[in-house]
């Protein structure tokens, strides 16, 4: 079973949907005993930065991830999820992220083509850096959906792919049972199913 943590961020039973479509169990949980005694995590997340990682605290969310992270469970974040893996975010003002990843992240501002819309939405092909099992029943150029105005850098021990948004820019990373994508799985139609389908066959 797959737990997708609750903590007041992201929509969660989209991703519930997708996780049905292929077969696997996930469920939607705020409660400590449901996400130890499960297999996987997804840590999911929309907004901002800061505000993100306050509702981790608040809810005590953060502390257990760690504890499973450490533990060696399986866990992805996606989109904002996946920020908060790094150790900081710069996202109005300076913010400790949970630190199991290598890295920081930072505006698009100054990155990006000044003609690009920021923030970046739409389809893009990932460049795959490495091969993983999390890309398993994917393949190099395989188109995915993002939703995004921040990015991850200097993260290049845990980098799995980018997507080219003029410079190529972080699109997933993983470093050993951590696992990220910036890019809506959810959202990302059969390519997106059979990342998840990679995940729940860790």
């Amino acid at each position: 079973m797959i737990a997708i943590i609750d903590y007041g961020v992201g929509n969660l039973f989209s991703l519930v949907s997708s996780f049905k479509a292929i077969g696997v169990e996930a469920v939607v949980t705020d409660r400590e005993e449901v996400i130890r005694a499960a297999d996987k995590l997804i840590l999911p997340g929309v907004g901002a930065f800061g505000d993100a990682r306050r509702k981790l605290a608040e809810t005590g969310m953060d502390k257990l991830v760690l504890q499973e992270a450490e533990a060696g469970k399986p866990i992805m974040g996606i989109c904002l999820g996946m920020q908060l893996l790094f150790e900081k975010g710069y996202e109005y003002g300076v913010h400790d992220g949970l630190g199991l990843l290598k890295g920081e992240v930072v505006s698009m501002e100054g990155v990006v083509p000044a003609d690009y819309k920021i923030p970046h939405i739409g389809w893009n092909g990932l460049i795959i850096k490495r091969e993983n099992p999390l890309f398993r029943y994917i393949k190099d150029a395989d188109h995915v959906y993002f939703v995004h105005s921040y990015y991850a850098k200097n993260c290049d021990d845990s980098l799995l792919a980018t997507a080219e948004y003029g410079p190529e820019l972080t699109a997933a990373v993983t470093k050993g049972n951590i696992y990220g994508c910036q890019f809506h799985p959810e959202k990302s139609g059969n390519v997106g199913l059979n990342i998840l389908r990679g995940f729940a066959d860790l």
